[in-house]
């Protein structure tokens, strides 16, 4: 979810081929990173393959290249990215546009209506701003904006490319999902530039929205990388297929002032309440650094494990009243249609709007600590609480940062003594990696993320 940077190449090892390709790449999406990465492996291991030396013998492995000979892998492969870097670049480029090429007449063949969105009008959607000055739609305070509408679209093409247009024309960055079965998206810019958009995506008639259902935190533009709009099966990716599994059987809204009357007596009961579950439906990095008080959270990596959970631990739910909540509502829309369909709970209840909706009117209720937002500042707070602590010392920490070893993606809690020691990986595993890989260019090939946060933490836990 964060942009890479360049604390993932080490300053001294740059030369200003490798920086201008790193600066290339930060200007790419998650996605474009990542085919880019795999063409640069590719390019690597074809430039490496083309250097074998096939005079030797059956069962000999050997390479030559600049007039020297390498018997091993490792040698072979330092060479190669130590010399040969700038050409290993022109490689990666030229593979990178060939399999864009490809991956273009694929999403024609796969999406026919995409040709009609494209020369769709969608100009009556897009707002008047020719009194608005672009300073204003670019510079000053900032707002974050988290919101999600479901409802059935019968061409999210076109709704895709307006919400492209309309997002560049005010200069917002964040991400946006359409599907057949509505929108989700979370975008950044300035107030200006955020009330503009607001008001356009409550004046489009296919959603019927109104400003109760956007979520706003202060924030801006520089919270996101890019901008990134597109068309997907889900809304929110819990991997059932909407048509098995709709929002319209979702579980039964509750206000927050409901939600926290709910709480409120649940917790009254203390330990005598064995009738009712109040459950995090979000992923285990969010609810280890804030949480309701007396909540289930499941210590699951992704929603998309979510309905697994569920099924390993239907006991659990069995005769039970549960309370579900989640960021802005979202993920409780399908959590608990899923939930339901198992037939298994009393009732299902779920909090409307979120934990952004309830942090509104209570700030200082039953939800202790920081809100995880998927965006460049990790948190927002409403309170001064701190529930989790430094994975090295454990004193009192909830600020996370993205793990210093090449590849990992795991956030960690770190606080500010310990970095300055040089803890500044997820695990021991990957400290010792980030060691390791000082001095070994970024052409070396890599593989998937390995450390002990994932080889530790089992995939579906078990909490019947």
């Amino acid at each position: 979810m964060a942009a890479a940077d360049c604390s993932l190449y080490p300053d001294w090892e740059l030369d200003s081929s490798t920086s201008s390709e790193i600066k290339q790449e930060r200007r790419l999406s998650a996605s474009q990173r990542r085919y880019y990465s795999f063409c640069r492996r590719k390019s690597f291991s074809a430039f490496v393959a083309s250097k074998r030396d096939s005079s030797q013998g059956e069962g000999i492995t050997s390479w030559c290249c600049c007039g020297q000979s390498f018997k091993e892998h490792p040698a072979i492969h330092k060479h190669v990215a130590r010399t040969h870097d700038a050409e290993i670049q022109q490689l990666t480029q030229a593979t990178y546009e060939c399999l864009l090429s490809q991956l273009e007449k694929e999403s024609e063949t796969q999406h026919p209506n995409k040709h009609k969105a494209e020369t769709a009008d969608i100009s009556a959607w897009i707002p008047d701003t020719s009194h608005i000055s672009e300073e204003q739609l670019q510079k000053g305070p900032g707002k974050v904006i988290l919101y999600y509408h479901y409802c059935q679209l019968e061409d999210p093409h076109v709704i895709c490319a307006w919400q492209k247009a309309l997002c560049e024309k005010l200069h917002l960055t964040g991400k946006v999902r359409v599907a057949t079965e509505g929108i989700n998206g979370t975008v950044g810019g300035t107030t200006t530039a955020t009330d503009i958009y607001i008001k356009a995506m409550c004046s489009q008639p296919l959603f019927k929205m109104d400003r109760e259902d956007f979520k706003m935190s202060d924030g801006g533009a520089d919270c996101f990388t890019d901008l990134r709009v597109g068309v997907y099966k889900e809304i929110v990716p819990m991997g059932v297929d909407p048509d098995v599994i709709s929002y319209q059987s979702a579980g039964i809204h509750l206000e927050p002032e409901e939600f926290h009357k709910e709480v409120e007596a649940l917790l009254a009961k203390g330990d005598l309440c064995n009738d009712t579950i109040l459950l995090d439906c979000r992923n285990f990095y969010e609810s280890k650094i804030g949480q309701f008080i007396q909540c289930l959270a499941p210590n699951i990596r992704k929603f998309s494990y979510f309905p697994d959970y569920v099924d390993q631990n239907l006991e659990l739910f069995r005769d039970k009243k549960v309370l579900m909540y989640c960021t802005g509502g979202i993920r409780c829309e399908r959590g608990s249609a899923y939930l339901r369909s198992k037939d298994v709970c009393k009732e299902v209840y779920q909090l409307k709007g979120g934990i952004h909706k309830y942090l509104e009117r209570f700030p200082e209720g039953f939800y202790r600590g920081k809100l995880f937002v998927f965006d460049e500042r990790y948190t927002i707070s409403s309170n001064t609480d701190v529930i989790s602590e430094c994975r090295y010392c454990s004193c009192p920490w909830d600020q996370y940062k993205l793990c210093s070893t090449r590849f990992c993606c795991q956030l960690v809690l770190s606080c500010h003594s310990c970095r300055q020691d040089g803890n500044t990986a997820c695990c021991p595993t990957c400290q010792t990696k980030e060691r390791d890989q000082r001095g070994v260019s970024s052409a070396t090939p890599h593989f998937k993320e390995e450390c002990e946060c994932t080889d530790g933490r089992p995939r579906i836990p078990q909490d019947v």
